[in-house]
């Protein structure tokens, strides 16, 4: 039940920063480190829905081309209606071709570590391709100033 608990909270506490780029070459202030070693390790792959923050001036600009196109065709009024027909046309096309959400893939690995004191910890982080973790290896537990905990291999 413990494990569980430890394991909740650290996720929790992973999920404000789930899109922050842990940068290997930025000094941080580390509030306290612990030396333990992995137990075992799991790859985790998980899906997250973006919105789209640009797709209302997509359509905008899908509207405005459309309008655009719309005024070159008719004279006097049949002009007008050409280019209100171009800017409804040109703005549903921009709309139904851009997806209002999207779809970001999140690369996760989970470590079950285990202290020099005997603690045990699950802790999940973003997979570095430079640093693949393996059971048996020896690490040290960061935690940083900001609330969150890293992990590192020894070297």
């Amino acid at each position: 039940m413990k494990t569980i608990y430890i394991t909740l909270i650290c996720w929790l506490a992973l999920i404000p920063f789930a899109n922050a780029e842990y940068e290997r070459n930025k000094a941080v202030p580390v509030e306290k480190v612990l030396f333990g070693q992995v137990m075992s390790v799991r790859n985790i792959t998980e899906q997250e829905l973006i919105q789209d923050k640009n797709a209302g001036w997509k359509t905008f600009g899908g509207a405005l081309i459309g309008g655009a196109i719309g005024n070159q065709f008719g004279s006097g009024s049949g002009r007008g209606v050409a280019t209100v027909l171009g800017a409804i046309i040109g703005g549903s096309i921009a709309h139904d071709r851009n997806p209002k959400y999207h779809e970001k893939t999140l690369l996760l690995v989970e470590l079950m570590i285990k202290v020099e004191n005997g603690d045990e910890y699950m802790v999940i982080q973003d997979l570095d391709h430079r640093m693949l973790f393996q059971q048996k290896d020896d690490i040290r537990m960061i935690y940083l100033a900001n609330g969150t905990v890293r992990i590192d291999k020894q070297m």
